[in-house]
Formats: C-alpha cells, sequence, structure tokens
C-alpha cells in the first residue's frame, strides 16, 4: 500500500489487565529517533481491554499520539481479532513504517499483517537505524546462525514491518508531563469471525518469577556449571545480588535449567546492569542475546575463552571456588 503519513507506529502489547508491556515501551525511545528522521510522528498503538493504564504509559514514555482500539474481544490475544484490528488500522492512517516487539505476539501477529498489506517483514531484529541515502528504515538481524549480521531495507512497499528482540533497546525517561494526542477507534470484531479461543493457561513453574528482559542483575550459568546442582550457588548470588539467573542454550539444552532462563538468539535477548556469566565460553549465539549489557563479569577457568573479549572484568579461575568466595565476600560486607 502507499504510505498516506511519515509516521512510525508502536505496536504496544497489553497484559490481560490492560497494563502496557515492556517491549512497546522500549521500542518507543529508539522510535522517536526514527520518527524524527522520517519527518513524521511517534504514534503508540494499544489493542487490548480496559487499556487505560497502557495509554497513560505510552504517553509518558514519548509517544506524540495513541491510537487506542479497546474492546472485550482484546483482552486474550488472538491472531484473528488483533490482525483485523491492525489491518484496519494502517488502512486509515497509512504510516510509513511500523515496529512491533520480537515476542510470542508479535511473531504470530507481525507476519500476517505484512501479508495482508502486500509488504515485507524483517524478523526478530537486533537493530533499527535510518538510512538518510534512501529513506528507508534500515533493520538489522543475525542470520547464519547468528554467525552473520544481515541489514535488510524494504524501499517498495509500505508500511516498512519489522519484530524487534526485546531488551535490545533501554525505556526512555518517562515524563508524566507529556500530552499526546489520543484517538479512539471503535473496530469490534465478531466472535464468528475469531476462530480460537483460550481454553486454559499453564505456566511454567516459577516462570512467572523469571523476568530476564527487565532485571538489572542476571547471573548466568553455561556449560562450566558442570550440572543441574550447579545452577544452585548461581541462584544465591543472583538473590544476594537482587537478581535472576539465566542459562546459556548448552545448560538448557542438557536439562540443567528450564527454558525460560535462556538467554542468547535462541533465548531471551537481555540489558541488565550487571551481567555475570559464570561458566560460559562466550560462543556468538549467547553473546548476540547479552552483549548489551551495562557491565559484564565473565568467570571461567579457560584463558582463551571468547566470552573475556566481551568483558568488562575477567576472571580466570574454577567457579566453582569464585562464586562461594564472591558470596561470602558480599554477605561479610553487608554485617
Amino acid at each position: 500500500m502507499e504510505a498516506l503519513s511519515k509516521d512510525l507506529w508502536v505496536l504496544i502489547e497489553t497484559g490481560e489487565d490492560g497494563s502496557a508491556k515492556s517491549v512497546g515501551l522500549e521500542l518507543l525511545n529508539p522510535g522517536r529517533r526514527l520518527a524524527d528522521a522520517q519527518g513524521g510522528a511517534l504514534v503508540a498503538v494499544v489493542v487490548g481491554c480496559q487499556t487505560e493504564a497502557a495509554v497513560k504509559e505510552a504517553g509518558a514514555y514519548g509517544a506524540d499520539k495513541i491510537i487506542v482500539v479497546d474492546g472485550p474481544e482484546y483482552r486474550h490475544y488472538t491472531t484473528d481479532a488483533y490482525a483485523d484490528a491492525l489491518y484496519a488500522l494502517v488502512n486509515k492512517y497509512g504510516p510509513t513504517t511500523m515496529m512491533i516487539g520480537a515476542t510470542n505476539v508479535g511473531r504470530d501477529v507481525g507476519p500476517r499483517l505484512s501479508c495482508r498489506l502486500k509488504t515485507g517483514l524483517t524478523a526478530d531484529c537486533t537493530a533499527v537505524d535510518y538510512d538518510e541515502d534512501t529513506g528507508n528504515i534500515a533493520w538489522t538481524r543475525p542470520t547464519f546462525g547468528g554467525n552473520l549480521l544481515a541489514t535488510i531495507m524494504c524501499p517498495d512497499h509500505r508500511p516498512q514491518i519489522g519484530t524487534v528482540r526485546p531488551g535490545v533497546f533501554k525505556k526512555g525517561e518517562r515524563s508524566q508531563d507529556r500530552q499526546p494526542e489520543i484517538i479512539r477507534e471503535e473496530i469490534h470484531i465478531t466472535a464468528d469471525r475469531i476462530r480460537t479461543r483460550v481454553v486454559e493457561v499453564i505456566r511454567e513453574l516459577n516462570a512467572e518469577n523469571v523476568n530476564l528482559e527487565s532485571a538489572e542483575v542476571i547471573v548466568s550459568g553455561g556449560r562450566g556449571v558442570g550440572g543441574p546442582e550447579g545452577f544452585a550457588p548461581l541462584k544465591e548470588l543472583a538473590e544476594l545480588l537482587g537478581g535472576v539467573v539465566g542459562a546459556s542454550r548448552a545448560a538448557v539444552d542438557s536439562d540443567w535449567i528450564g527454558h525460560v532462563h535462556q538467554v542468547g538468539q535462541t533465548g531471551k535477548t537481555v540489558g541488565p546492569k550487571l551481567y555475570i556469566a559464570c561458566g560460559i565460553s562466550g560462543a556468538i549465539q549467547h553473546v548476540a542475546g547479552m552483549s548489551g549489557s551495562g557491565t559484564i563479569v565473565a568467570i571461567n577457568k579457560d584463558p582463551d575463552a571468547p566470552i573475556f573479549q566481551i568483558a568488562d572484568y575477567s576472571v580466570v579461575g574454577d567457579l566453582k571456588l569464585v562464586i562461594p568466595a564472591l558470596i561470602k565476600e558480599i554477605k561479610e560486607s553487608r554485617k
């Protein structure tokens, strides 16, 4: 379709209680820069049920305009309802660009929407930029198993759509003084058009306590922890530091810890203030998911481990000795 405006849209995902999920608020930060470069407005799109809290947060994090679609049919995500609503909005307002979080929701509705609009979609991006020579968004994503980074553009069709990994960008500065324009659209999807429904929600044990994307401290373990029992001291250290436990793919594939803890290309992309890598070699697939961390501490007995190349602080030693010593020092310093 032809763009009707130079606006950049960010989809703000909502929870069942109508609150905004973190990834959409994160994307408003780079969205601000890209919208200015395009010469358009930064527009937050909120779809959900009882969404006032999400609308308020989208405004506080910098949206110029907020388009709201609210109704009971959007309380639980369904492909049919969300795709229909977003398709109607895009056809009416014609944005140039649309950014969506690379979540379960985004990875489902993004391709459906791009197909209907006959435009391209770049999935699972880790960086976005504006190409001044062409006026296109430059979407960057890992490819070939994470061994290369590809930059992709969509010059011939609009809107340009990309899904961006949670945790890649930090939220911008929050301000309650902003007064965005709020546009409410009455788009209701009849029950006969929604072909699926939520029957039961089964949560992984303790999964609700693992929020890697918003954690400020992550203590991660890899193959070097030696087994599932090796994560016990890492958990103790994480709790002392007010953080959570992460893991490499090797540890997850070995069934030492659940997938909900996985950091990396096939797990979560994170950007904590402090990331402690314990017994992790530093394969590019893992580094792709945590290289945006503020301070990286690596503990590994192999002095040639690739993880040391990106670490701010490196400890060459046996983590089974280093971690207990670190825990002891922290406890004594707090007496």
